[in-house]
């Protein structure tokens, strides 16, 4: 989706909040922060934040190997949701989310989120609350694998 394309409002956004959603995607191709942190660009913004989410190499006390993001058919619906939640939450010039799929290495960037606003501590509250509810209420899981030969996956329901 372009930065420019927001989608329709739904009854809990007004038009003026669905306007500050500039970016909002879930790719099976790596992600570029420069294009989320353009997205968010505002003339009248003090403060922009940025928070990217990389592959790490372990997770709970085992070594990881590698994984793989699966989103649901609705994942991109629910996700411009969550974003327009986040705006009419806080006082936002601007928020983008962009969501990687398939298989990633260790390394790689899963998520890329930014929000600006014309303070820094609006910008940073923003952006903790887009980061947080995304990954509680977006239906995209992680399929773990690890050293030991284990697999697990991450947020199903």
């Amino acid at each position: 989706m372009s930065p420019d394309e927001t989608g329709p409002t739904s009854p809990e956004t007004s038009p003026e909040t669905a306007a500050t959603v500039r970016l909002v995607d879930i790719r099976d191709t790596p992600l570029d922060v420069a294009e989320v942190l353009e997205a968010v660009g505002d003339e009248s913004a003090g403060g922009e934040t940025l928070f990217v989410g990389r592959v790490r190499d372990h997770d709970g006390g085992r070594d990881v190997v590698a994984l793989d993001y699966s989103a649901h058919p609705t994942a991109l619906t629910r996700l411009r949701e969550v974003c327009q939640q986040v705006a009419a939450r806080h006082d936002v010039r601007a928020v983008a989310a962009v969501h990687r799929t398939g298989a990633l290495a260790i390394g790689d960037i899963a998520v890329v989120v930014a929000t600006s606003a014309a303070h820094r501590g609006q910008a940073f509250d923003a952006s903790r609350d887009l980061i947080d509810t995304l990954k509680a209420q977006v239906p995209i899981w992680k399929h773990q694998r690890f050293t030991d030969g284990v697999e697990e996956w991450v947020g199903t329901p």
